[in-house]
């Protein structure tokens, strides 16, 4: 099973030239993704959830911080 990771969002750099604008595929092993995998790009990803987005932070302790 495979999950789609994308941010529609308009940066000013455009779509092309900004990673978080790029759409990746992220392998699971039944409800389990590896944090290597969500971070491999960027320190911070943005999730979406029930209209609201959420910031899940890879520290410099290697720790998660997700914030509202």
């Amino acid at each position: 099973m495979s999950a789609t990771s994308g941010d529609s969002s308009d940066d000013a750099a455009g779509p092309a030239q900004s990673p978080s604008a790029t759409t990746r595929t992220l392998t699971m092993q039944g409800s389990r993704i590896d944090s290597r995998e969500l971070f491999a790009i960027e320190r911070e990803i943005i999730i979406a959830h029930g209209g609201d987005n959420y910031r899940l932070r890879l520290t410099s302790q290697n720790k998660l911080i997700l914030t509202k």
